[in-house]
């Protein structure tokens, strides 16, 4: 007998480990979405204003964040009135005390005079738009692009407006992290050619936490799942063939 009760032992620890592998995976996976659901809110993006960075259709996570964390280069969340009081997307291009112009001597977009380098623009509208502009973005206040600037209506539409044509900061509910559908979108990132401005650029939030401690959740919850079977099977194999070998003797 002393054979299979230590098969059984062998047993029992695989079954431990197991449960423990299981619990474990469920605290990451669930403390996850949990997570995930407090800081994140989901968007489905409504026009192709934004494409190519964002196309219509797609899933998106906007971080919850007020106004005031928002940076020039980031993709906004936001609900303006003048702007027919929906949600909205477009990409900070000036802050308060900002000059916004377009375009410079190589058809860029210019901020305090500085040429902007933005590769995240669609092949028509890195050309240029067909449209010049100047304007000084008012203190709490943004001025917003969107990333198709030949058919976007956005800051430029509005310039004959209160503000000239920039969104108070209060407007903002959540800044764009991460494309959740298609699969391939992944995290967005924040764009260089901003980051030599005063403030710079923000930094993504805890989205690639998040999803790593989904996906090594998940992972831990099968393996754990496959491991106890697998065990008690290969200590049940082991414990006959000691048992079988003892009575041969």
């Amino acid at each position: 007998m002393g054979p299979v009760q230590a098969g059984d032992g062998h047993g029992r620890l695989g079954s431990v480990l197991s449960g423990l592998a299981v619990a474990v995976g469920c605290l990451l996976f669930l403390g996850g979405f949990g997570w995930g659901a407090l800081v994140y809110q989901p968007y489905t993006v409504p026009t192709g204003s934004m494409s190519p960075t964002v196309e219509p259709g797609d899933r998106v996570l906007a971080e919850r964040v007020e106004g005031d964390a928002a940076r020039r280069g980031d993709i906004v969340v936001f609900q303006d009135a003048q702007w027919g009081g929906e949600p909205m997307l477009k990409r900070v291009v000036g802050v308060g005390g900002d000059t916004v112009a377009c375009c410079g001597d190589g058809g860029a977009l210019t901020v305090n005079g500085r040429e902007i380098d933005e590769p995240y623009l669609s092949a028509a509208s890195s050309q240029g738009p067909p449209d010049t502009f100047s304007a000084e973005v008012p203190d709490g206040h943004l001025f917003l692009l969107g990333d198709e600037r030949m058919g976007s209506l956005d800051s430029r539409s509005h310039l004959q407006d209160a503000g000239g044509g920039s969104v108070s900061r209060s407007a903002v509910v959540g800044r764009l992290d991460a494309i959740a559908w298609p699969l391939t979108g992944g995290v967005i990132e924040r764009p260089e050619g901003f980051a030599a401005l005063p403030g710079g650029v923000s930094e993504p939030g805890p989205i690639r936490l998040i999803a790593v401690s989904v996906v090594v959740g998940a992972a831990l919850i099968v393996g754990g799942a496959v491991y106890g079977p697998l065990a008690r099977r290969r200590t049940g194999a082991t414990g006959r063939g000691r048992a079988v070998s003892g009575a041969g003797r």
